[in-house]
């Protein structure tokens, strides 16, 4: 698509959504843009919306028919600035920190009235260190800068992560090691816990922030609960109806699987830090997560989707 038509006149709610969407990234707090990305397309569709894509090469297959698609890389906008011509809102999900002022300014030049941001739970941390050193932080603060009403989602681990390939690497070799042998290797079998949000859920949690303007201006917690490992080895078995032999490995050698598998250090260390402190401090921070308010389950109207219920819709995955 080589151009779009612009009219001042219509209202940012009538105007396209523009869904940004890059390749897998295993970097620690990035989330899988094309599995969200293809949820928020069909919802937003549902709901009378039009939608435009800016995906990555190799992303821009398997839209429904109605998704205006254009391919290119929201971390570099200016090659591709026609994508956020008449955009209405934003769902910005990829940028980078280098390139992101770029993209907000083409926003803003089209009369983008929403930025909807897919962040991270990142900028918790960076906040105490160095500005020069933030990533996530340096984007939410580009966004909230950007002149546009902004909303911020800060989304726990995305259960389709697996499939796709992004972080966390907790469960990323699963699909291949049930499929070759019947077993799942990783540390802290016994009591492992990473929290999970399906990203059907996710995707409600964004539609909602880019059509209603409650939650302009602030950080929305998409978090669903702590699941611990051996409850999602056992929620696989029961789909597969066998069961799931487990092997308890050391951190050092879960460490070395995961490297092996292309996994930066980074990531690695993440996951291995939350899956043993959502263990050992599970009381604390599942009350940490259902004390979030707005919670989930409220902005979208209908209870989380579940991790069973996750499995059974991508069984072919473990088959």
């Amino acid at each position: 698509m080589d151009s779009f038509e612009r009219d001042e006149n219509v209202p940012p709610c009538e105007r396209p959504v523009l869904l940004t969407v890059v390749g897998p990234r295993k970097e620690e707090g990035n989330s899988p843009t094309g599995i969200v990305g293809r949820c928020l397309a069909r919802q937003l569709l549902a709901m009378g919306r039009q939608v435009r894509v800016l995906a990555e090469p190799g992303r821009c297959d398997g839209w429904p028919d109605a998704v205006d698609v254009v391919e290119g890389s929201v971390t570099r906008p200016l090659e591709c600035a026609r994508a956020f011509d008449g955009v209405g809102a934003v769902f910005l999900a990829g940028a980078r920190p280098s390139t992101v002022q770029d993209a907000l300014a083409l926003a803003r030049k089209a009369g983008t009235g929403k930025i909807v941001l897919l962040s991270s739970h990142g900028p918790e941390y960076e906040a105490a260190n160095p500005p020069e050193s933030w990533y996530w932080l340096a984007i939410e603060k580009a966004v909230e800068r950007s002149g546009m009403a902004w909303t911020h989602i800060r989304p726990s681990a995305v259960m389709g992560a697996v499939i796709e390939g992004t972080y966390p690497a907790t469960g990323s070799d699963w699909p291949a090691t049930v499929r070759a042998d019947g077993v799942v290797r990783e540390a802290f079998l016994g009591d492992g816990h990473y929290p999970f949000i399906h990203e059907e859920d996710l995707a409600a949690v964004a539609a909602v922030a880019l059509t209603c303007d409650d939650h302009a201006g602030t950080v929305m917690e998409a978090v669903g609960p702590p699941l611990s490992t051996r409850a999602r080895v056992r929620s696989i078995g029961a789909a597969l109806g066998r069961d799931i032999g487990t092997v308890d490995l050391a951190p050092d050698d879960c460490r070395a699987v995961w490297r092996g598998l292309g996994w930066p250090e980074g990531a690695i260390d993440v996951t291995l830090y939350a899956l043993e402190a959502y263990g050992a401090r599970y009381a604390e921070l599942l009350r940490w997560t259902l004390d979030q308010r707005p919670a989930v389950q409220e902005v979208i109207g209908r209870p989380l989707r579940t991790y069973d219920e996750w499995v059974r819709e991508n069984i072919d995955a473990f088959h």
